[in-house]
């Protein structure tokens, strides 16, 4: 937050939102980002092995922008407003739950590498922070490993997503027992086919490992929303 602020000063910020003059966030977005309603996500035809998924909003507009600046732009300021939002998301999983272990979806050490940190991580350990200072027993769980790197997913049918990533995580050994019979929740940035999550899921309950459900920031906008 204070390197953003930084920047900001010196060479002159703009919003990461609507990419006006100011602040690395303008209040305008942040609110915008901060009131958003989670609601049940599931895309057509829904894969195999992915459970019940909770969005907090389309994937678009100011939304979008932000997640790429974080993601694809080191906005690391972002990953508290974004980690918030994610966790309204992962509250609307959990139901009436407390407690939970959120295991973020990998990212290929490549990946990781190119971008110079792994977003999704970074806004996972966000949502967890806000979770625990509402009273939620929340932890994350670095369960899932990216055993090989999926092609490019651009263009993709979700019959070829599916195909394309089947087999591109797999649970980590130390984990299985340590999270037997807990509620576990899968997390992802953006939902789009639910290839990328439901290969999570199977990933894990192959290892025994069964999973609540799964939280995003964005679902694309044809996905369809099923309640709220």
């Amino acid at each position: 937050m204070l390197r953003d602020a930084l920047v900001d000063l010196v060479l002159g910020g703009r919003c990461a939102g609507c990419d006006r003059p100011g602040v690395s966030l303008c209040l305008d977005c942040g609110r915008a980002l901060a009131t958003s309603t989670p609601y049940r996500a599931w895309p057509e035809p829904v894969p195999s092995w992915l459970r019940p998924t909770t969005a907090v909003a389309e994937y678009g507009g100011v939304v979008r922008s932000m997640i790429l600046a974080h993601k694809e732009h080191a906005r690391y300021g972002l990953a508290r407003p974004l980690g918030e939002s994610l966790a309204v998301a992962i509250q609307g999983t959990l139901g009436s739950g407390r407690a939970a272990w959120l295991c973020p979806v990998p990212s290929a050490p490549s990946t990781v590498r190119q971008r110079g940190h792994d977003p999704l991580r970074r806004i996972t350990a966000a949502a967890a922070r806000s979770l625990r200072r509402d009273g939620y027993d929340v932890r994350t769980a670095d369960a899932l490993t990216a055993v090989r790197r999926p092609q490019d997913q651009a263009g993709l049918s979700a019959e070829r997503r599916a195909a394309n990533l089947a087999g591109a995580f797999s649970a980590r050994s130390r984990w299985a027992e340590r999270l037997t019979d807990q509620p576990v929740i899968v997390v992802d940035d953006v939902l789009t086919t639910g290839s990328t999550v439901a290969e999570a899921c199977r990933a894990l309950a192959v290892r025994g490992i069964p999973v609540l459900g799964c939280a995003v920031l964005a679902a694309t906008r044809r996905r369809a929303p099923s309640g709220s």
